[in-house]
């Protein structure tokens, strides 16, 4: 994919998910012992990106997994998600909180979006934002490759955004789980390494 070339005018890094209670050592998930295998690697990874685009211009777009607080602050948890994560707690992936935000290694973001779903498009502001923008072309990594990532990416696809898909830029729990979303969303979207999508920044 060395061939690729990006319209920056047009193109925005859309980051899905990578927050500091998923990623950080003092998140809810480290709380809760599900540690994602290669974390260090893929924010390495998606660190280059994130540095090219906000050096050349291009806009940077995070979306943020978010528990809505109910009465008393308890947050709205769906029934599966309860029972895959059950050390989830009120605060957690709480708007305005810290573990809710974007890791330091790559904020700030132009837009940040609230997202309640695996979908970064379902009931969210995230296409108006980009059509707003003038958007068309979408770099999409985050976590995870087969959740967030896929639906993501496969929602774009169908509101006839062009995406491409950092194969190292995205992670999963499990190697199978990432391997078999990667060779998947092949299908409908090209695939690129972070390194080559940096090279694709910086000779626009």
């Amino acid at each position: 994919m060395s061939s690729t070339r990006l319209d920056l005018k047009h193109t925005a890094l859309l980051i899905v998910d990578l927050q500091n209670d998923f990623l950080h050592a003092d998140g809810a998930y480290a709380r809760g012992g599900a540690n994602l295998p290669g974390a260090a690697a893929l924010i390495a990874n998606m660190k280059a990106v994130t540095d090219a685009m906000r050096a050349a211009g291009g806009w940077i777009v995070s979306t943020q997994f978010t528990l809505v607080p109910g009465r008393g602050g308890e947050p709205l948890i769906s029934p599966h998600l309860q029972q895959l994560r059950p050390f989830l707690r009120k605060g957690d992936f709480q708007p305005g909180a810290w573990g809710h935000g974007l890791i330091d290694e790559l904020a700030p973001a132009d837009f940040t979006v609230e997202k309640v779903a695996y979908s970064a498009f379902y009931m969210t502001r995230l296409e108006f934002v980009l059509r707003k923008v003038g958007i068309d072309t979408l770099l999409i990594g985050g976590i995870v490759t087969n959740g967030g990532v896929a639906s993501t990416l496969r929602d774009a696809h169908v509101r006839d955004f062009h995406a491409l898909l950092l194969t190292d830029g995205c992670a999963a729990f499990s190697k199978e789980a990432h391997e078999a979303s990667l060779s998947s969303l092949g299908t409908i979207a090209p695939k690129l390494t972070c390194a080559e999508v940096v090279a694709a920044i910086r000779a626009t």
